[in-house]
Order: C-alpha cells, then structure tokens, then sequence
C-alpha cells in the first residue's frame, strides 16, 4: 500500500510497501508526481514485475565507469587495459553526469554523432560505445544496480568501414628496409623483416623471448597475442636468417630472456624495445607517407594469398579467427593477377 506524505522541505514523499517487496521511496516536487510513481510501482509489484531501482538512479554512469576500471578492466591485456581508461575518460567527460537509469538512447546516439562530427574514425566510436555497452551488461548481470535494460544495445554502432588497403610498391619497401639498417640499433630492421614475412602483429613480435622461437623447426610459438588463441607461425628460410642475427646479437645482455630489447627501467627490469619514434623517423628518410607499422601485416597476408595460399592456410598463420576479417586484411593488387590469369593452371 502507498503512502503520500508531506517533507519538511515541501516535497512529497511516496512510500510503498507491499508483502514480499522490500520498501520502496521515492520523492517529488509535486504531489500528484508522487501519486503516479507510487501508482506505477504498486502495478509492478501486483505483476511481479518490479526492478528496484534507487540504487541505478543515484549511480551516475562516471561512478560506474570508475568501478568498471577497478574492478573489471585489471582482469584484461595490459594493453586492453590502458586502451579502456583512455575511452573511459572521454566517455566520462561527455557522459559521466547522468545517471544510469537516466541515460537514454537518444542521448547516447547524439553522443554517437558527435564523436563522429568531430572526426573520429567508424570503429573508435564502435570501440567507445561497446565499452560503454558492456559497462551497462556487468551493472545488470553481476552487480544487481537494478537496470531493467542496457540502453547501448538499441543503438545504432557506425560501420566498421573497409579498412585500410594501403600496400607498399617494391620501391617503397627497398627504401624502407635501407632506412630502418642505417639506424644504429640493428633490432628495428628486424623487427620490420619479421613483421613483413610472418604477418606477426608489432606487440607479438616486441614480447617475443628466447624460448619461443625454434629455429631448427623453423617456428614461433606464439601465447599471449590479441585475440587470447594461442598459434605457432611457420618461418621461411628468409625470416629464419633474420632470427638468426636477431638471437646471435652479440651484445645481448644476459638479464633478460627478451629477443627486442630495451634499456632497464628504474627498476632495473628490461622491458620490449620502444620502436615508435625510431620507426616513424625511418619513413621519414625513406620519404613513405601513409604507412603505419601494422599495415605491414596487411601487406604480408596479402603476399600469402598472392603466394597461393588457401585462406585456411593464412588465418593459420596470421591467427584470423574469421573468414570475413581476413577479407578485411587482404588486398591483392590487380597486377600481380595478370600473370596468374594468363598461367594454364588456372583456366
């Protein structure tokens, strides 16, 4: 039953306590307000239907997100980890003062919009908001916030595009190999050579230690990469012989099993070598613009398929757990095919 009284402050205070339910309040500027709410939640209870939902009201999404760092985001990839507090933060900025009860699909669309009126690429805005979905799923599955819903998953995500089809020209990948071997640490024209043959993402290939490669087998056993599957890559007799300069490097130092290696911290551990301003001044000198570190992955699934590889045999290699993402990956260029249509193998 429902009871509608008077506060000291001149609002009005709707309390309802039903057998079976826990009490429920809830106070309004207006009397009448306080008689629908009240009205509402006793049809609720009537259905077995109701939600209490006082605690999602006065959670506001910034909290929740906070809590959501402490508590759920350790549990990933450190890398995955210092991904979501950057998002984090920015969704905290435009977002973290409405309640979690409050924020409505409307808002989170224009929010959707804004990002992209701003410039942001399709799948940082997707990245945005499957963190703030998943924020929403963990508040109504583990922590009984009392969400009748996630809001996020009747939004609209923007397309993932096609993604990048830069491909380097054999002119381009002569001047960036002779770039990257005229800086004075040999490790970036390695580490650049075993990113083009074995299509191993940056991260991969930096956390690579001594145990890992087996060189008489020719593989890497590969454990922590993006997706969580573990995968062995096959190595060509040309990656073979990088790895054999890169595991001969005559002043290894012996405090770290690391194949690509950097100076001790202060805590005088040795962490993987920072390649990302010694990269970015080797394309300088080359003169290659538009090309990132990761579109070498592209080029070389696009050299396996090229080869004659079966997409089976690449997402082996490269670790793609679907088709449709290899496809992604993969782009051929029409005239490396011209000599292919005219060879009787494949009329």
């Amino acid at each position: 039953m429902a009871t509608i009284v008077r506060t000291p402050s001149n609002t009005w205070k709707a309390v309802v306590r039903r057998r079976g339910w826990p009490t429920t309040s809830k106070t309004f500027r207006i009397k009448r307000d306080a008689e629908d709410w009240a009205r509402g939640v006793e049809d609720e209870m009537r259905r077995g239907v109701h939600v209490p939902r006082a605690r999602a009201e006065r959670t506001t999404v910034g909290d929740a997100l906070r809590r959501y760092l402490d508590e759920v985001t350790p549990t990933k990839k450190p890398s995955t980890q210092a991904a979501e507090r950057k998002k984090a933060k920015l969704v905290i900025e435009r977002l973290g003062q409405y309640g979690l009860a409050q924020l409505s699909p409307e808002r989170i669309a224009e929010y959707r919009d804004e990002r992209l009126a701003e410039g942001k690429s399709p799948n940082t805005v997707r990245l945005e908001m499957a963190l703030l979905g998943h924020l929403y799923t963990i508040a109504i599955r583990e922590w009984g916030l009392g969400l009748i819903y996630n809001p996020v998953a009747n939004v609209r995500r923007p397309s993932p595009g096609q993604g990048r089809d830069r491909r380097l020209s054999w002119s381009e990948m002569r001047q960036m190999l002779k770039a990257c071997d005229a800086h004075s640490n040999p490790m970036l024209g390695w580490i650049v050579r075993i990113a083009l043959y074995t299509a191993m993402r940056q991260g991969e290939i930096l956390s690579l230690t001594l145990d890992q490669v087996d060189l008489q087998r020719r593989i890497v056993r590969l454990s922590d990469t993006k997706n969580g599957s573990a995968r062995t890559v096959p190595l060509s007799r040309r990656v073979v012989a990088v790895f054999r300069q890169a595991l001969g490097n005559p002043v290894r130092p012996r405090d770290t099993d690391l194949i690509f290696y950097g100076e001790p911290g202060r805590d005088g551990v040795r962490r993987p070598y920072q390649m990302h301003k010694v990269w970015a001044d080797a394309l300088k000198r080359a003169g290659i613009t538009n090309l990132r570190f990761h579109d070498l992955r592209h080029e070389s699934v696009s050299r396996f398929v090229e080869m004659g590889l079966s997409d089976q045999e690449v997402a082996a290699i490269s670790g793609h757990r679907s088709m449709q993402m290899l496809r992604r990956y993969t782009h051929l260029r029409a005239e490396d095919l011209v000599d292919r249509l005219d060879n009787p193998r494949h009329r």
